[in-house]
């Protein structure tokens, strides 16, 4: 129900003005040859490759404040700055730069026909949608299917705007006695591709509500809650000039990392970086990122009676196609508030939903160590069962989290069986 909307910007002579500004990525220009001559030569974030990774050497290699980026075998594509490339060379890692990040995006503008000055995706990715288009797709759903479907607000982000919320569910208006289901997207500013899955959500069970049996019955029993951009204010910035920035984190001063600021296990486990510069930065407090704090206030609302009524959860990213779960901050299948039979519960529904869309299941530490996310929270906390899905493609650098908007369609409809296991799951 919403295709792409917007007639192409006109680009001629944009080709001579999509240079990103390194003042504004904090690096130098790149080189001529950027393949040729390493980041650290150049001065700038780079891509690197690390052969012979494991989980334990990824997380040595994210404590540098480096950031792993895709895994494919046991190598490991990563994002570098000069510093943290020589202190993980001198650690042992042989690291291969692959491309620094200003030509990266610079290709990736040009390929995309970027538009500098337009605030919007690049003509050639116009199938995404921006905040204000998102906001528009949610009203158009409310008034046409207003039995179903209501639009809230979870709260403020950080630049004082609404992070909206979507309810569906057959008698919306009430607060009923019904498993609750959360779909949350776009934590990290880049991965646009993510929003257009909880769109996807959306249009299908508003749209197919009056077709399909199945449907309708999933929305007669549940309680749908979808968020479909977490983090509006670093989604807006990184296309806001018109053309791609690689702007992961919230726009708190350096930014945080909302997914390292969930207060459990916060910092405690060197999964996540206490320098402002760093990718992974986890802020200066559990829930210092108003966009985190907002997101867990509403679902500590939905606390009922002493019950907490969300049962399930995916947060969707991009990109590395896996389905992760719980614990992120050990590598032990088994924790505190976390039991064998719990865990094993993990494994199968994440297993299932893994078979449904080729992704691959795993633990979230068996990736690398991460603290003070979302996932862990919500079952740490509530006991929500919680997943977090790395969507397409399969590996990549940071063109990886730029699909262009032709694959949107098919890898959104990738994980609709996997949503519906999810809500079936919930009921369990």
């Amino acid at each position: 129900m919403f295709s792409s909307r917007r007639t192409a910007a006109t680009i001629a002579a944009a080709a001579c003005l999509l240079l990103l500004p390194a003042a504004q990525a904090g690096v130098s220009a790149a080189p001529d040859d950027p393949v040729a001559v390493p980041a650290a030569e150049a001065g700038g974030t780079a891509v690197y490759t690390v052969p012979d990774t494991d989980s334990r050497s990824r997380t040595e290699i994210n404590r540098s404040g480096a950031q792993v980026l895709s895994v494919t075998g046991s190598t490991a594509t990563i994002e570098a700055t000069p510093e943290q490339a020589a202190q993980l060379r001198a650690g042992g890692f042989a690291l291969q730069a692959q491309q620094d990040v200003v030509s990266a995006l610079q290709e990736l503008n040009l390929d995309r026909k970027a538009a500098p000055g337009t605030a919007a995706f690049p003509p050639d990715d116009q199938g995404y949608h921006t905040y204000d288009e998102v906001n528009q797709v949610l009203d158009q759903v409310v008034a046409d299917h207003g039995d179903i479907a209501a639009k809230s607000s979870v709260g403020k982000s950080f630049e004082g705007r609404d992070i909206p919320v979507l309810k569906i569910s057959g008698n919306v208006a009430q607060d009923e006695a019904e498993p609750e289901v959360l779909f949350s997207c776009n934590q990290h500013a880049r991965e646009h591709l993510t929003t257009e899955m909880c769109l996807r959500i959306i249009t299908r069970f508003t749209d197919g509500y009056a077709s399909d049996p199945a449907i309708k019955e999933v929305v007669d029993s549940r309680e749908i809650w979808i968020v479909p951009m977490v983090n509006p204010d670093g989604s807006i910035y990184d296309v806001e000039s018109g053309q791609y920035r690689g702007w992961r984190k919230n726009r708190q001063d350096t930014g945080t990392d909302t997914n390292r600021n969930w207060d459990y296990q916060w910092g405690c486990c060197g999964g996540s970086s206490g320098n402002p510069a760093s990718e992974t930065y986890r802020g200066t407090a559990p829930f210092s990122s108003p966009e985190a704090s907002q997101l867990a206030g509403f679902v500590d609302s939905r606390v009922v009676d002493g019950a907490q009524q969300i049962k399930a959860h995916i947060d969707f990213h991009t990109f590395s196609e896996l389905v992760l779960w719980p614990y992120g901050y050990t590598d032990a299948d088994t924790a505190e508030g976390m039991t064998q039979e719990e865990y094993d519960r993990f494994v199968r529904v994440g297993t299932e939903m893994a078979r449904t869309n080729g992704y691959t299941p795993q633990q979230s530490s068996d990736l690398y160590i991460t603290d003070g996310s979302v996932n862990d929270w919500m079952w740490g906390k509530h006991k929500i069962l919680s997943f977090t899905f790395e969507m397409y493609p399969s590996s990549g650098g940071i063109d990886g989290f730029y699909p262009p908007d032709e694959v949107i369609q098919r890898e959104t409809e990738r994980n609709d069986a996997a949503v519906d296991i999810l809500l079936r799951e919930a009921g369990a």
